[in-house]
């Protein structure tokens, strides 16, 4: 199969869709990978790195997609990109079509695009794909909430997350016990805060209770446990996720309005439209605003901070996955793993994915490869 890897275009992403070690095992299956020139830049990766594992080197994005059966991105489409597609290929993506706008949905229904959402594939433990990801914005969480806690960036509370001898730790309130939650607790947990998780499910809430030995306090979460933990928190982290659908706004503009002047609000959910109701957007370049003495920490691609990490555990999640739908052929890949099924949004002109579908009032149909009639 023709695998095409285009270099990012979203603002400041510098992630990659494969590292060179996933390009050379595609190779020697037989493969051909084309991959246009400086796509690895951004995560240290470098034109001669890829040519040494035999890939083909080009030089612009329209080239890339014209040769390719499938595309391996790791951001959204944008516009510009829709319009490169071409009929009938299989693309491989984060896709948040729920949060994106229709007119991307639509064109790759129009040109039968085989759309493959990282965020939406599925095996016995749950999201894997995401979860490399997810393990990430977890962590960076808390290295970035503690950064904003200092006095000298936007009027941080002046609070050392840990404390010290005599003086209080930061507390740290986690909304949401997944991957993203757990993985902020650990962190926050090893930098000495006094951490708070708070999620419906009492399943979770029990790992989370189990895996930290009752160092981590849990919290059933309604809108009154979740208005007193925002009320104490001095870090707020939300990490709420919903697979497939906008992220619910689960902390209310009067919620914010009662935390304290200058605690530090991270939004890890905004790739999915965000948990809290003030959120809004930023970029890695101006990732901070203040709203009603509270500063928000919005960035939706947060794990591009760490752009080799990043490229390396999506390359370890994915190329499974990849490798699969280029040995086998797409309909036999999907038809043998409902798990990769599951990312399925796209495909041969409708939409498979019925939670996309109620959201942009278009016609739902289940993968035709698995009818029985």
């Amino acid at each position: 199969m023709r695998i095409g890897i285009p270099t990012e275009t979203t603002h400041e992403e510098k992630r990659v869709g494969l590292a060179p070690a996933g390009v050379d095992a595609l190779i020697r299956s037989g493969h051909t990978v084309y991959i246009q020139s400086c796509a690895g830049i951004g995560s240290h990766f470098s034109d001669e790195d890829y040519r040494k594992t035999g890939a083909n080197i080009v030089y612009s994005a329209e080239e890339v997609f014209l040769r390719s059966e499938m595309v391996v991105k790791v951001a959204p489409f944008s516009d510009a990109e829709a319009e490169l597609l071409q009929e009938n290929q299989t693309l491989f993506s984060f896709l948040h079509l729920a949060v994106g706008k229709k007119n991307i949905i639509e064109a790759l229904l129009k040109k039968k695009i085989t759309a493959i959402g990282y965020e939406l594939i599925e095996d016995e433990q749950g999201l894997p794909v995401l979860q490399s990801m997810s393990e990430i914005a977890g962590q960076l969480s808390i290295q970035v909430a503690e950064r904003y806690l200092e006095s000298n960036l936007h009027g941080g509370r002046g609070i050392l997350l840990g404390g010290i001898t005599g003086v209080a730790p930061a507390a740290v309130v986690i909304l949401g016990a997944g991957v993203v939650g757990t993985t902020a607790a650990k962190a926050a947990l090893g930098r000495g805060a006094q951490v708070i998780v708070l999620d419906k499910d009492l399943t979770r809430l029990r790992a989370i209770t189990n895996t930290f030995r009752q160092k981590v306090t849990t919290v059933v979460a309604n809108p009154y446990t979740i208005s007193r933990g925002v009320k104490f928190a001095d870090v707020l982290i939300g990490a709420v996720l919903i697979k497939g659908i906008k992220a619910p706004s689960i902390v209310t503009e009067e919620m914010v309005k009662t935390m304290k002047k200058g605690a530090v609000i991270v939004d890890a959910s905004i790739d999915q439209g965000g948990c809290i109701e003030t959120s809004r957007i930023t970029s890695i370049s101006d990732p901070v605003y203040t709203s009603h003495d509270v500063i928000h920490y919005c960035v939706p691609n947060m794990p591009a901070l760490v752009s080799r990490t990043a490229s390396y555990g999506l390359n370890n999640a994915a190329l499974n996955y990849i490798q699969n739908i280029a040995d086998n052929g797409t309909e036999n890949a999907l038809r043998n793993d409902e798990g990769l099924a599951s990312g399925v949004c796209a495909y041969s002109g409708y939409c498979s994915n019925e939670a996309l579908a109620n959201t942009f009032d278009l016609e739902y149909r289940r993968l035709r490869i698995f009818s029985t009639n």
